[in-house]
């Protein structure tokens, strides 16, 4: 789900944690199940192929806002482009294997290691159906509010990386937020984004307004709809000449 595909960096909340007695031996594996089932269920999952997001992101209180596009298709393709004014074009992707990004203030790199595993797995379109072949490992790890409801705090530690954090709203089973430590450029880092305004999607309920906070600024995504099994742009996914120089060069002989 697109939803769960923007990241952000922001210092982790810590907050007091506490179980309920029918918690206690609730399986963390069957909250994911519902929440597939929640949102619309395995058989309307498996059709999805490839989508297209499309809306706007802002950055709160810079007046900063702009155009934002997320291409993905199956397996782990993906490419997202966002049009920000004053500051211009931002690019990232993969084609299941080189995973990059372009924008103005780092240039043209390409990711490694734990940030190339946790970009491949956020563009794994078939990722909450199919979470077992990504994560190693889920846990139930207490109940806390968010926005002043309960949730379900699961960690799930990933085959490569560090475990992110997710909470579950105990009366919906929606996804409302979550927590990913991602490694960049300048260190580790800490995203967080609170999820809301579920939508029907082609049979799947998705988000349209997600929040991020980083380093000390606060975004604001909201999507205009997401369609699911387009046709999509020829090359889409294909490194563009930035990155192909970058490939390039990793390869020549060095002296």
């Amino acid at each position: 789900m697109f939803g769960l595909r923007l990241r952000a960096a922001i210092p982790a909340l810590l907050i007091a944690t506490a179980y309920a007695a029918d918690d206690v031996t609730l399986k963390p594996e069957s909250i994911l199940d519902k929440y597939i089932e929640v949102t619309g269920g395995r058989a309307a999952y498996e059709k999805i192929h490839s989508e297209i997001a499309t809306g706007t992101m802002e950055i709160s209180g810079m007046g900063l806002k702009g155009k934002l596009t997320s291409y993905r298709a199956e397996p782990n393709k993906s490419y997202t482009e966002i049009e920000l004014e004053g500051v211009g074009k931002i690019e990232e992707g993969t084609d299941g294997q080189v995973v990059w990004s372009i924008n103005p203030m780092e240039g043209a790199r390409i990711k490694l290691g734990d940030e190339r595993a946790t970009a491949l797995r956020n563009a794994a379109i078939q990722v909450e159906l199919h979470w077992q072949d990504y994560y190693k490992k889920v846990d139930l790890a207490g109940t806390e509010d968010v926005n002043g409801k309960p949730c379900y705090k699961l960690t799930l530690t990933p085959n490569e990386g560090a475990a992110e954090t997710r909470y579950y709203d105990k009366a919906s089973n929606l996804l409302v937020k979550l927590i990913v430590p991602m490694t960049t450029p300048n260190g580790p880092i800490s995203a967080e984004m609170v999820m809301s305004d579920y939508k029907d999607e082609d049979g799947i309920l998705a988000p349209h307004t997600i929040t991020q906070e980083a380093g000390g600024a606060e975004f604001l995504i909201k999507l205009d709809g997401v369609k699911r099994n387009p046709e999509m742009p020829a090359g889409r996914f294909d490194p563009p000449a930035e990155i192909k120089a970058l490939m390039s060069a990793d390869k020549a002989p060095k002296k």
